[in-house]
């Protein structure tokens, strides 16, 4: 990493998306000072000239890459923070030539987070936004419109208590998830990594019962996706796992876009592999139908819901987040680079 030029005692803090990060006060420690400058929304159009004078830059999941982080186009930037728990959407590489420190709020949203999967799991299992959609328009007097909630086999839903819910990811979201569902009278398998060679149950270093990769995708009926997106998750799920799965199986992904091969998933559904799937999260943000498979025309008539992005969205995601980036920045000032409360420093 190269050595980080001096600080200007005056900062320059930019807000780019204080649609979800309103462009709150700091107090910063002496001999500082700064100036803030606060925008609603940024496209990525305008994002280079509103980043050229900052030092610190406050965003939530706008897309930061070698270009717009080079001495040329960011010569000040000093610090990241970001008003989420990941940072996939920051190239770090390019922070850590330049000693850019990016700070996330991590473990801030699990409560929501969890709670919105299994609201999605029951949307999807149930079929609730289609049952909605054909009562209101007047179906349920011209067909037998609860056989639309029967899945593919012509079989009712399962209840939790016949489920097998595997979970993919177990920190903080994972855990919660395995909790919720428990409380609802699933049976929790925790999975192990996918490259382990291990087969059957597997004890990890955290004392943790987990079973081995391929027999969750094997033995699950509902899938949490919770994982981070990195090299080693991208299209963690796809054609392979897909074709292993119960015909029962529902897929929830609340974890990253891309760690969920969007091509496979919607091969799946056609073929009937599965029963359904719903995602918060897309490989490419914004998604819409001319770069999301799962968001085109022929996605109509399948049993998949989709959220966009909202499933940290609460109020007390909200608060603790925005007390976690204000001490992110106030510590930073301090000297401190190292983690503390609820943040994760990234150098």
């Amino acid at each position: 990493m190269t050595t980080a030029e001096p600080l200007s005692t005056h900062l320059r803090i930019v807000f780019l998306q204080a649609d979800f990060c309103p462009g709150f006060d700091f107090d910063l420690p002496e001999p500082y000072s700064y100036t803030k400058k606060v925008y609603q929304q940024t496209k990525l159009s305008e994002l280079h000239e509103r980043i050229h004078d900052a030092s610190i830059l406050v965003i939530s999941a706008i897309k930061l890459d070698a270009v717009a982080l080079s001495p040329a186009v960011s010569p000040n930037l000093k610090l990241i923070a970001v008003l989420a728990t990941g940072t996939d959407c920051i190239d770090l590489d390019a922070c850590r030539a330049r000693g850019i420190v990016v700070s996330n709020c991590q473990n801030t949203n699990m409560e929501c987070v969890s709670e919105h999967a299994i609201g999605l799991y029951f949307a999807t299992r149930r079929r609730i936004c289609e049952m909605n959609n054909r009562t209101r328009a007047g179906d349920w007097l011209k067909e037998a419109v609860m056989c639309r909630a029967l899945d593919q086999d012509r079989r009712p839903p399962l209840t939790c208590s016949e489920e097998v819910a595997g979970i993919i990811g177990f920190g903080g979201v994972g855990k919660r998830i395995a909790n919720l569902a428990r409380g609802l009278g699933m049976r929790v398998l925790v999975a192990g990594r996918k490259d382990s060679h291990a087969t059957n149950s597997i004890n990890d270093e955290q004392g943790v019962d987990r079973t081995s990769y391929h027999t969750v995708m094997e033995q699950a009926t509902v899938l949490f996706v919770a994982v981070p997106l990195t090299a080693s998750t991208r299209n963690l799920i796809s054609n392979k796992e897909f074709e292993k799965m119960s015909r029962q199986t529902l897929l929830v992904n609340v974890s990253r876009g891309g760690v969920v091969d969007e091509e496979a998933l919607v091969k799946a559904l056609s073929k009937g592999y599965i029963a359904g799937a719903a995602t918060d999260v897309f490989y490419e943000e914004p998604a819409g139908p001319e770069n999301s498979p799962l968001l085109r025309d022929d996605t109509k008539d399948m049993n998949i819901i989709v959220t966009p992005h909202m499933a940290w969205l609460g109020e007390i995601t909200w608060k603790i987040q925005l007390q976690v980036l204000k001490q992110i920045v106030e510590q930073w000032a301090a000297g401190e680079t190292t983690e503390c409360g609820g943040m994760n420093r990234m150098t």
